[in-house]
């Protein structure tokens, strides 16, 4: 009988354990951990047992897009994903004790987070949106997930504009725990986090993005200082939209440039082309200058191809306006000599203006009509004619004089500078092109 009854008292105690431990409820897993009230412990103090322990707050980080980039304020506008991770050792239970539950969601006021900031970060505290939960799992492994809209700070490069490519730096750091407080590191691998960027990538614009590359400083190695975190980011520029808007317009004007060395020098059209292409490359100086900073060290290699066409269209002006002056010094000079023709045209109007020797008697009443002209009529109209004649074979052969001394300066300095001219230009798109085309393939 006293092993029976034992027997049955030991299936009660198993029972009524069994039934106190058997909670399935989320109150009692809260209980269990004491968060069912506030506990001020766990949200100001860092969640260790061992004061020397550090804590290692993971930190993953994936771009969505990369939305502007700002080449006057130096900063880089992106959307980013961040999900912080560390390890809360007196917040641990046994899954089997409640029901299996293997996550719980706590407020994230209720518990210590690390204060892990981006030290590039400009941009105001609404573009930053954190989940107000954080998930907490059996082992202790918090989870806190963020969106943001960060502007950072970044030296950008534009030397190589607009086939440039940036290399710009996330950094991840404590702001005031050192590196034997807080330790930063990476949940999952350098690639992995690149190949979720290229496929979680929503929006790019202008840039693309090359690849992601991730650094560890520890800060115990350089006397204790903040360990950090560095997220390098390489974005390349799509350049064809600047291509079309910018290279090939400057080009296409200098070629227009070139092609007016054929305009004839005497219809004085020539110089009035020129001072249109000048002014035209201006506008295009002007949009370029509202793009590119103002505090480059480095001259933009597009600046200096916007610069040299600018400077090579504005001496073709000079060189119009001098040859121009030299066509007007030949013409002035050649009318100071009086041509044979007009001195035959002078005598025959002072001969037909003198009064004949007969016109002093008294003329006879004729017996012509009266409807027909008179003999000085008559002559008057076909010398009028004559000169007209005259006039016209003059304006055909002026053309075609030879020319005077000044105008033969002229077309050897017109030949002689578009020869050069050609030489210059081509030299100067060959080597921009080698530039370009090296950093495209770099």
């Amino acid at each position: 009988m006293s092993a029976l009854r034992t027997l049955a008292f030991l299936a009660l105690i198993a029972g009524v354990s069994s039934s106190k431990t058997s909670d399935c409820s989320y109150v009692s897993l809260l209980t269990h951990l004491n968060l069912t009230e506030t506990n001020d412990v766990l949200e100001i103090m860092r969640p260790v047992k061992n004061w020397t322990t550090p804590t290692l707050v993971q930190v993953d980080m994936v771009l969505f897009g990369i939305l502007k980039v700002d080449e006057k304020s130096q900063t880089v506008t992106s959307h980013i994903g961040l999900q912080m991770r560390w390890t809360n050792e007196f917040l641990t239970w046994n899954p089997s004790d409640f029901c299996g539950i293997n996550v719980l969601s706590i407020p994230r006021s209720r518990l210590w987070i690390p204060d892990v900031e981006i030290i590039e970060d400009s941009s105001d505290t609404g573009s930053i949106s954190r989940s107000p939960v954080v998930s907490l799992s059996p082992n202790g492994l918090v989870k806190a997930n963020a969106r943001q809209r960060l502007t950072s700070t970044c030296l950008l490069n534009v030397s190589m504009f607009p086939f440039d490519t940036q290399n710009c730096e996330i950094t991840f750091s404590s702001m005031n725990s050192d590196a034997y407080t807080i330790q930063l590191g990476t949940v999952h691998s350098e690639a992995l986090l690149n190949n979720i960027s290229e496929l979680s990538m929503v929006t790019k614009g202008e840039w693309e993005l090359e690849n992601m590359d991730i650094k560890y400083v520890n800060g115990i190695k350089v006397g204790g200082s903040q360990s950090k975190l560095l997220y390098t980011i390489r974005i390349s520029r799509k350049p064809m939209l600047y291509v079309i808007n910018l290279i090939v317009p400057l080009f296409y004007f200098l070629v227009l440039d070139l092609g007016s060395f054929f305009i004839s020098e005497a219809r004085g059209e020539k110089l009035s082309f020129k001072v249109t292409i000048l002014l035209s490359i201006s506008v295009l100086l002007l949009i370029l200058k509202d793009i590119l900073p103002s505090t480059e060290d480095n001259l933009p290699l597009i600046a200096t191809y916007c610069v040299t066409i600018f400077a090579m269209v504005g001496l073709s002006v000079l060189e119009a306006m001098l040859v121009s002056y030299l066509y007007d010094l030949d013409g002035c000079c050649c009318n100071t000599a009086q041509s044979p023709v007009d001195e035959v045209d002078i005598q025959l109007e002072v001969d037909f203006h003198k009064e004949p020797p007969a016109a002093e008697e008294t003329p006879e009443k004729s017996s012509r009509p009266l409807d027909r002209p008179s003999d000085g009529d008559l002559l008057k109209l076909i010398l009028q004619e004559v000169k007209a004649a005259q006039q016209e074979v003059k304006r055909q052969d002026k053309d075609q004089r030879e020319p005077g001394r000044y105008r033969r300066l002229a077309n050897i300095i017109d030949r002689v500078f578009f020869t050069v001219y050609f030489l210059t230009i081509t030299i100067f798109m060959t080597c921009m092109n080698t530039f370009w085309l090296t950093e495209q393939t770099n």
